[in-house]
């Protein structure tokens, strides 16, 4: 989730807003100190809203009119010519900055500097313990997750993995013994496959370090790593080796990582398939950083037709450049001047092309963040049609309201953008029915001054949220206001991103599955600070909400996260 070309930085400078913003709340949308107050008042809130929504519904557009609109953006004749240098440019840059050559003299360095040896290389095997007849760790209690309902349990633990689970009472014996309190409920570690952990090159915005003790503090035992925005984006086998020397000593959850699709690298990716990532991302448009040039739809297919020869998986950012190019600007402080530029109409386009060329190949394939209520009908058609598309969505797009977002307030800023209730409601309703596979964070992470904060102008300002500590409380806080279970709430979160990428091992309490476990007290409450986050940059929209639901310990292949020795492996695609 990243900003486009006209998005970049820009200095910061006096602060601007909306004078209606900075004035006192009435009386009854004031916060208290009771949870249960400030919960009751919130569900009100969101009642309102949908009935709202309900009286002015939106028309959704056919993939026909997906089609005729898609036919009229075509780059007109005097725009071609600079379009196409502009993207040769970038491509010239990419090769320079990812050459595989390069990137080998990068790893010779580090590893001289670092004095590193074979033997710094992480291990695939957990070893927990040497207990004879007894479990390396026990855990017990009255609620633990059984699938799709919560029973009174033991866990039994051993090098890493769940090897016994019997009825609460039977008295397993372990070299350590968790006993859960009656308001804690142990879950399944959550699996986010979609993290921008920008290192190397853009450690400032983040690192293994700080993402890995946020997702583990907000109950993530594993993540899957994307190919940008590091430097070298992860495009070639050299550059995954580079990237996991910064990774292996620095892992407090476990991390699998994902191959990148760009114009030109086709030969790199079986190779990279072959050593071990989960599957290869690409863009429509331009990613916001230059060493990762998107794919035209063309390119996109002959990217799925290579994949589907080794039956891996492309994720595509799925929005249309010609739309967002032909709307409104974004620049300056008014958030539905933003929302405008990034309309509906660019995320409906590219999903429309990513099914029929998904539907071509035969290949698989798989929508990432959806915003764009809109393409649901045409997501749920391709899989009646058997098609092997999945869709992923946020919590940002099932918790905030554009409707909501002060203007100067670049901290919502993300692409694709944050819509309106009525768009928020029938994602919701695209979860509830399966349309929707399952919830990721989309960590986009950037630095302080990348947001633009001193003038809180959405043209210039980074696009990207940092939850990933955050996510199971958001949408637990929004799920349960629904009637919506914690136990549809681990699948979107867990079971099922775990599924699709090939994690066999992760995402249940299962029989011979790791012990990658969280305590989760869903009664409690806390109020969001950015400051006490785990997230490199103290910067979040979340600021000030209270959230139901805490992560009180995780644990990763049966450790407790003590979130200053790094204990998490790095995964490779058929070891797990």
């Amino acid at each position: 989730m990243n900003a486009t070309p006209q998005q970049g930085n820009k200095d910061s400078g006096k602060n601007s807003g909306n004078a209606k913003n900075n004035q006192p709340a009435e009386d009854k949308n004031q916060r208290t100190t009771d949870p249960q107050v400030n919960e009751e008042r919130a569900t009100d809130s969101v009642k309102a809203k949908v009935a709202e929504a309900a009286s002015n519904p939106e028309v959704n557009e056919s993939p026909q009119d997906v089609a005729q609109e898609n036919s009229q953006l075509a780059v007109t004749e005097d725009r071609r010519e600079e379009v196409e240098s502009a993207r040769a440019e970038q491509i010239k840059l990419a090769n320079e900055v990812n050459s595989a050559e390069r990137v080998r003299e990068l790893i010779r360095a580090y590893k001289s500097e670092n004095k590193l040896k074979e033997s710094d290389e992480p291990t695939e095997a957990r070893i927990t313990g040497q207990h004879a007849g007894k479990f390396d760790l026990v855990v017990r209690g009255k609620q633990v997750s059984c699938g799709d309902h919560f029973s009174p349990r033991e866990i039994g633990v051993k090098d890493g993995k769940i090897v016994a689970i019997e009825p609460l009472g039977a008295n397993l014996e372990g070299a350590k013994v968790v006993e859960l309190a009656d308001d804690e409920t142990l879950i399944p570690g959550l699996v986010d496959t979609h993290v921008h952990v920008n290192e190397p090159g853009r450690t400032e915005w983040e690192g293994f370090g700080s993402a890995t003790r946020a997702a583990a503090a907000g109950g993530v035992t594993t993540i899957v790593d994307m190919p940008l925005n590091s430097v070298p984006a992860t495009v070639n086998v050299a550059a995954l080796e580079y990237k996991r020397l910064f990774a292996q000593q620095n892992a407090f959850v476990d991390v699998g990582f994902w191959g990148g699709a760009i114009p030109g690298n086709k030969k790199d990716l079986r190779p990279l398939h072959d050593d071990g990532v989960f599957g290869f991302k690409c863009f429509l448009l331009h990613s916001g950083v230059d060493e990762f040039p998107h794919l035209e739809a063309d390119e996109m297919e002959e990217a799925l037709a290579e994949v589907k020869t080794f039956d891996s998986l492309l994720i595509v950012h799925a929005e249309d450049s010609r739309t967002i190019d032909k709307a409104p600007q974004p620049n300056g402080d008014v958030y539905e001047h933003f929302l405008k530029s990034r309309p509906r109409g660019a995320e409906n386009i590219a999903i429309a092309e990513v099914i029929e060329r998904t539907r071509w190949t035969e290949a698989r394939s798989h929508v990432l963040h959806l915003s764009s209520s809109d393409a649901l009908p045409m997501i749920a058609s391709a899989k009646r049609d058997g098609l092997d598309i999945t869709v992923e969505t946020c919590p940002h797009y099932l918790t905030l309201l554009s409707e909501e977002i002060p203007n100067g307030a670049t901290a919502f800023k993300c692409c694709p953008p944050v819509r309106e209730v009525s768009n928020r409601e029938k994602l919701w309703e695209g979860l509830l029915d399966g349309t929707i596979d399952f919830i990721v964070s989309d960590h986009s992470p950037s630095t302080l001054d990348l947001k633009d904060l001193g003038n809180g102008d959405f043209g210039v300002a980074w696009g990207g949220v940092s939850s990933l500590q955050l996510g199971l409380s958001l949408i637990w806080t929004e799920a349960r206001r629904r009637g919506v279970g914690l136990d549809r709430v681990l699948q979107w979160m867990s079971t099922r991103p775990a599924e699709r990428v090939g994690l066999r091992s992760k995402g249940r309490l299962s029989l011979g599955y790791d012990a990658d476990m969280a305590v989760f007290a869903q009664d409690e409450s806390f109020v969001v600070d950015a400051k006490s986050l785990n997230h490199k940059n103290p910067i979040t929209p979340y600021q000030g909400k209270v959230l139901s639901g805490k992560v009180r310990k995780t644990f990763v292949g049966g450790k407790e996260v003590d979130y200053k020795k790094p204990s998490g492996r790095l995964l490779n695609r058929g070891q797990v």
